[in-house]
């Protein structure tokens, strides 16, 4: 198990569900980047997981555009949560204009570094990962 706070690979990645836990995490820390918007803030009470929830408003188009937009939004979480995400915070993805058809790869790259802005700019160490 992983200590609340610290990058791990085999932290358990769990969703927000719950309408209450997206408005705290409206008020918490942000960082907007071309391909989306990562909203994130430490859990209410400790957990050894982190937390994901996923949002697209109706500004995006109609709904087979923010379903696509979840869907790329979800596999990118999948692919970088569990490696630069930390244990005990709760975090939200905003899809933006440009998710539906931003390069997978630059939305990957987005994420990421929304990560470690959101965290402070420290990039987690290769040992961390």
């Amino acid at each position: 198990m992983s200590a609340p706070g610290t990058p791990n690979p085999k932290v358990k990645v769990s969703r927000l569900l719950k309408r209450a836990d997206f408005l705290r995490l409206s008020r918490g820390r942000r960082w907007a980047a071309p391909g989306l918007m990562l909203q994130m803030a430490p859990t209410p009470e400790p957990h050894d997981e982190l937390r994901v929830g996923f949002t697209a408003t109706k500004k995006l188009g109609s709904a087979v555009v923010r379903n696509r937009v979840k869907r790329r939004m979800r596999e990118a979480a999948r692919a970088v949560l569990p490696l630069l995400g930390m244990a005990g915070h709760d975090y939200v993805l905003v899809g933006r204009e440009a998710t539906a058809e931003r390069p997978f790869v630059a939305l990957i790259d987005d994420l990421r570094q929304a990560l470690r802005k959101v965290h402070g700019g420290r990039p987690p160490k290769a040992e961390e990962r």
